[in-house]
């Protein structure tokens, strides 16, 4: 009997943001539901998000931010993955992000950006929706 392989999700924390009670709990909400979760812990840099993300062959790299660098940190995330040849894995944003920032993060390729007040449940159903197989 095939058994469906799992969704395999890296969360991280890049930049200096210290504050990770969000992202604990989406992480937790994605293991419930099934999937594989990998948390690399506070201040991570894109590169090691990246590199991560490559080494536990991720089909998902979920960003979580607090401290305003995102319009940096996200679009260099994506810079590194392409650099790396790496297009098959879905990159979402989420914490504190004003929503003017969000078009742009989505034109540099965050497929989605999740706010204050987004369910888990809006999360998982997101990354069922799109994640590539």
């Amino acid at each position: 009997m095939a058994t469906e392989k799992k969704i395999r999700v890296l969360a991280a924390k890049p930049g200096l943001d210290g504050h990770d009670r969000g992202i604990k709990v989406v992480a937790s909400a994605l293991m419930d539901a099934g999937m594989e979760v990998i948390y690399t812990g506070l201040r991570q840099s894109p590169a090691q998000i990246v590199e991560s993300a490559i080494q536990e062959d991720v089909d998902v790299i979920a960003m979580s931010i607090l401290s305003g660098a995102h319009d940096y940190l996200f679009p260099r995330v994506l810079e590194l993955l392409k650099e790396k040849g790496v297009d098959d894995v879905l990159v979402l944003g989420g914490g504190i992000i004003p929503q003017e920032d969000i078009p742009a993060l989505k034109e540099a390729g965050i497929a989605e950006v999740f706010g204050p007040g987004t369910t888990t449940a809006e999360i998982i159903s997101f990354i069922r929706e799109n994640v590539r197989r």
